[in-house]
């Protein structure tokens, strides 16, 4: 597999985990709940961190909430960000609170003496922000700035430029830059052109996608085709479902692309009526397990190939670190390319995840056209 070279962006610390230069892509995530109800967003919070999360963002709408964060970072030790609108005060509160990253919006924070105010506050307690624009509020900005007639992606770019020279002058770089929109041609573009304009690392998503059916696609396309060309530093899938959902979503593109070290990427066919066993069943049956076990492997990319006949399932299967190509009733399993034995397709699922654990220890793991 050919790497992908990525752009070449500042570090920035968010708590434990850093962003940007030579560090893996981090997955983050938003919790759902309001953190006035303390026990739910915390209990969120664990399950994400679990599922994968390395940050953690929960919405700040008022002082109760702000009050409430001293308590959130006590009770966890995921990097928080503060996401804050319309009044500094909050976003001075969060600060005081000992929030890792507040998410400043310039559609609705905007006076210089209060972005200043905020960055000074910020710098003095080693907190980052992430100068988050989104399409649908940089209409004010638009006329402020009489660009009426400038393109969405173009505007949305300079308006985080302008953003963030006023943090520069206020002596603040710690920043993390996002530009994102529902649709998939301006967050692209916008991204594309904020990334050839600073060296800031970039937040990578899109914005009120809808379901989980239509997100995840749009999602895929949008993100997966900046990470392919190099740009993005950390993302976040946003959808009308599950948070826990959407970190799955996102290890999802992470692994198609190769961009993620710890988990294994499923290689199943889509089935036809030469396939002779239930493959559904078995690759969701194997899906289900595989988050128990991904942790423990080594910091390796691997794949794992499950293929229902013999037109492409022993080439796919030879070439995954760990495949099987069925039959009827059974499978041939490969381990590292070589044919090791036959197994049924009622024990298949087991028999990988005991050939994965004895894998964990062997050091070498095989991709497309590279050993490792």
């Amino acid at each position: 597999m050919v790497g992908i070279k990525r752009r070449k962006s500042r570090e920035v610390k968010i708590g434990s985990v850093k962003i940007g230069g030579t560090n893996p892509i981090a997955v983050q995530s938003m919790v759902k709940r309001s953190i006035s109800d303390l026990g739910a967003a915390l209990r969120q919070i664990k399950q994400l961190q679990a599922a994968g999360s390395q940050i953690i963002r929960v919405a700040i709408k008022d002082r109760r909430d702000a009050a409430n964060l001293k308590a959130i970072k006590k009770g966890t030790n995921i990097p928080l960000v503060a996401d804050i609108h319309f009044d500094k005060n909050l976003a001075l509160a969060a600060i005081d609170s000992g929030v890792d990253k507040i998410r400043l919006n310039p559609g609705n924070i905007h006076k210089p003496a209060d972005v200043r105010e905020i960055a000074r506050a910020a710098g003095l307690n080693k907190v980052a922000i992430r100068v988050g624009v989104n399409s649908g509020s940089v209409a004010a900005y638009a006329s402020a700035k009489n660009k009426v007639r400038q393109d969405c992606a173009s505007l949305m770019v300079s308006c985080a430029l302008d953003y963030i020279k006023l943090l520069e002058d206020s002596g603040f770089s710690n920043i993390v830059i996002s530009l994102k929109s529902p649709d998939i041609s301006t967050t692209f573009q916008a991204n594309q052109e904020i990334a050839k304009s600073c060296d800031y690392p970039l937040h990578l998503g899109l914005t009120a996608t809808g379901p989980y059916s239509v997100g995840v696609i749009k999602s895929s396309i949008a993100l997966g085709g900046l990470l392919n060309a190099g740009i993005g530093d950390t993302i976040r899938i946003s959808l009308t479902d599950e948070p826990l959902k959407e970190v799955k979503a996102a290890y999802g593109i992470l692994a198609a692309l190769g961009l993620i070290r710890d988990r294994i990427q499923i290689i199943s066919c889509p089935t036809c009526g030469r396939c002779q066993v239930n493959l559904v069943r078995i690759v969701k049956n194997l899906e289900r397990k595989l988050p128990m076990l991904s942790n423990q492997l080594l910091s390796r990319p691997m794949k794992l190939a499950v293929m229902g006949c013999e037109v492409n399932g022993p080439g796919e299967a030879r070439e995954a670190d760990l495949g099987v190509a069925f039959g009827k009733k059974q499978g041939l399993l490969f381990k590292k390319g070589r044919p090791i034995r036959k197994i049924s397709a009622d024990k298949c699922v087991d028999e990988l995840l005991y050939e994965l654990k004895e894998l964990k220890g062997s050091g070498t793991f095989k991709c497309r056209n590279a050993t490792y």
